[in-house]
């Protein structure tokens, strides 16, 4: 909510964004305040129950997020690292709510998936967008051509290998490896092409990564809970 009470007026300039409840004006920027700082409240309240080193990780996440709202988005590179970052602290912060220890191996795969998520967005606004990216978001105009899809191949790679040597030692887990190379080639396709570059719409509305994403959670499921 804070975020787009900050981004109202960028997000104006974007076809699909600007239909968002504040940047359309269906809910007033007093109106997204309130139901902020409401939210923001609930969030002590109820971060009062946990542990210190679970507040912390929620105190993370937080100084992450506002930093990149107000100043760290519009600095090219940075802004990847920071999305980047975001995954990050969950899967640290649900290991630890959970007693799950996270291995070198997922951490590295969560930071290198994130990656190429993040160039893949990127890569999608400033197709879709072209002369009009400057409006939206300061950082896209900084990235020349070709540094995004050399991003996406790279951390793509980086991202099978890494989740490879995480499910090797897995067993049953290990057949779900081709699954997310179609799964990681499908995006790259679908980014490249301006088709859409955000992984939920993504998930949601394309077939073929609808299906990879239904059929890998079946098999992870039964390879744990078999």
């Amino acid at each position: 909510v804070f975020n787009d009470i900050i981004d109202r007026e960028n997000d104006q300039a974007h076809p699909r964004k600007k239909n968002r409840p504040v940047a359309s004006g269906q809910v007033s920027v007093r109106q997204a305040t309130v139901i902020s700082g409401l939210l923001f409240a609930l969030l002590i309240l109820l971060s009062l129950s946990q542990p210190v080193h679970q507040r912390l990780y929620l105190l993370v996440y937080i100084v992450i997020s506002v930093s990149y709202t107000l100043a760290l988005r519009d600095i090219p590179v940075v802004d990847l690292f920071c999305i980047a970052a975001g995954f990050l602290v969950r899967l640290q912060f649900g290991g630890a709510v959970f007693g799950v220890p996270i291995s070198e191996w997922l951490f590295l795969s969560v930071l290198f998936l994130a990656m190429f998520l993040s160039a893949g967005k990127r890569l999608n606004e400033q197709i879709n967008l072209a002369k009009r990216a400057s409006a939206h978001r300061r950082s896209l105009m900084a990235y020349p051509a070709g540094f995004l899809p050399g991003v996406m191949f790279m951390t793509g790679t980086s991202a099978l290998v890494t989740y490879s040597m995480y499910v090797v030692s897995r067993h049953a887990l290990v057949y779900t490896i081709p699954l997310c190379c179609l799964g990681l080639f499908r995006f790259l396709q679908r980014a490249m092409a301006g088709k859409g570059g955000d992984p939920t719409e993504s998930l949601l509305r394309d077939p073929m990564i609808f299906t990879v994403g239904v059929i890998w959670t079946l098999m992870i499921g039964w390879g744990i809970y078999r």
